[in-house]
């Protein structure tokens, strides 16, 4: 299970387990510190019929769906170097890192050798023994065991594996098995009911029932599946389970929790059974999944920014980054374009986009729309093929209080050579307006408006020229993002 706040619903493995020194002077021009009624009536609702309040008939649903639901038990060893204690820390290069963090301790076995154990979910989908699941339940692990609910069991084999999008194709020698349909694509509506099978903390075929709270939620490192938000209690041991709606259908694989606690406290995600459908198809036919790649970095759009670049909306997709040599830059994309359409497809959200393009094969021809300057152009762009599993010394300045905001330097040949940039100003000191945009010391300003930064001089201009609202390109870290920022 994940340490984040973010946390896959992985088995638990026992019940009980909770698992600038120098000399210089300082000016400041343009905000930038430069280092060398009354109420209506109620009215009465008119009472609902009896039968419109009945509830779903989850029973039948269960009686036809649940022998399909089987439980998954795995088991590995992990070497117990550098393990300081049963609950310490592996190197996180051993390929078992992931494995041990998610199932807990288990066993110690002779020869520095760790056995780890845990359980999850999954489900029939051909009568021959295909099953999906999640990719946590069964990664890393030496033997992977299905139990059917006739308490058959059977030693699985791992046919494919998608860590991007946590899943995983297994199969069984066995034929004729009960299997449950999958639900059309983008037919799962925001308040339907729902239900989960599972095998939460080991207590198999386990049934929960909800609504689809929300659709298209893009997760932290997840930027691949739109995932399904419901509040179907979920908890370790559901993880590779149906999510199913009332025709029996399955219409998401439960894979993550929200929680603060380790267990569920009301919001859980599905990998939309669309998602899961093609990367299976994939696996079965490869043993792997290929996705398109434009090489872009993106982020979300907002009013401050929309109002920055002119839109009059904030749809789309904001390019913060263009890789070299990608097929984005190939054709001629740039940062400050504004993504509105994919294949005359509006892309509302940001977190539309990757999945869009990832769902097309590599050498694809795709036409953009994008916002440049004032006006729309479409742009085409030949695909190409995703990464598996891959998202000067002085004084110490003081800010003023102007426009800005910041005390500023000049980045130096070998931080320009890092960063592969031209120009750019790093900051040293926030205050005021850049403060309050969350610009942060440490940040590289590349750019003004879409107007190229090459030292404290141009920033001081460009801020000079600038209305009360305006977007900087930064590069912190290893991202670059648009920050719309209001001038005092």
């Amino acid at each position: 299970m994940k340490a984040k706040t973010f946390k896959r619903s992985a088995a638990a493995l026992a019940v009980g387990l909770a698992v600038a020194a120098g000399t210089g002077y300082v000016t400041a021009r343009h905000g930038i510190a430069e280092v060398h009624a009354e109420p209506a009536p109620a009215i009465s609702a008119p009472a609902t019929p009896a039968a419109a309040m009945s509830m779903p008939d989850f029973a039948s649903i269960v009686a036809r769906s649940g022998p399909a639901v089987v439980n998954i038990s795995v088991e590995g060893l992990v070497k117990t170097r550098n393990i300081a204690s049963p609950f310490g820390q592996l190197d996180p290069n051993d390929p078992f890192s992931e494995f041990f963090r998610r199932f807990g301790p288990g066993l110690q076995a002779p020869g520095g050798e760790q056995v780890v154990r845990g359980q999850g979910s999954g489900f029939i989908i051909s009568p021959d023994g295909v099953i999906l699941t999640n990719a946590h339940v069964v990664a890393d692990a030496d033997t992977v065991t299905v139990k059917l609910t006739d308490k058959r069991e059977f030693t699985a084999k791992v046919q494919g594996i998608d860590k991007t999008t946590d899943l995983a194709v297994l199969k069984i020698d066995a034929r004729n098995l009960p299997t449950l349909p999958l639900a059309a694509p983008d037919s799962t509506r925001v308040g339907q009911w729902v239900l989960a099978i599972g095998s939460p903390f080991g207590f198999e075929n386990s049934v929960t029932a909800g609504i689809v709270s929300a659709k298209s939620r893009s997760l932290p490192d997840e930027g691949y599946v739109p995932f399904l938000q419901t509040d179907v209690a979920i908890n370790p041991g559901n993880s590779g389970g149906p999510l199913l709606n009332l025709k029996g259908e399955v219409v998401g694989i439960n894979s993550q929790i929200y929680s603060r606690s380790g267990g569920y406290q009301g919001v859980s995600f599905a990998i939309p059974i669309e998602v899961a459908n093609s990367v299976k198809d994939q696996l079965l036919a490869n043993g792997k999944v290929t996705r398109g790649r434009i090489g872009v970095g993106i982020q979300e759009m907002n009013q401050a920014l929309s109002e920055s670049f002119g839109l009059k909306s904030a749809n789309g997709a904001l390019i913060s980054q263009v890789e070299p040599g990608s097929p984005a830059e190939k054709a001629g994309l740039q940062p400050g374009d504004v993504i509105l359409k994919l294949n005359g497809e509006p892309i509302t959200n940001s977190n539309e986009l990757p999945p869009k393009v990832a769902a097309m094969a590599p050498g694809s021809k795709i036409t953009l729309q994008v916002w440049r300057k004032g006006s729309t152009r479409d742009i085409g762009v030949t695909l190409g093929t995703q990464a598996p599993d891959e998202v000067a010394s002085a004084d110490t300045p003081s800010p003023d209080h102007g426009r800005l905001g910041v005390a500023v330097r000049p980045l130096n040949p070998d931080e320009a050579a890092q960063l592969k940039a031209k120009g750019g100003v790093v900051v040293l000191q926030v205050a005021g307006a850049a403060r309050r945009a969350g610009i942060q010391p440490g940040d590289v300003v590349l750019a003004v408006n879409g107007q190229p930064v090459a030292d404290v001089a141009a920033l001081q201009r460009l801020i000079s020229g600038s209305d009360h609202r305006v977007a900087l390109l930064i590069q912190r870290q290893d991202a670059r993002l648009f920050v719309p920022v209001e001038l005092g």
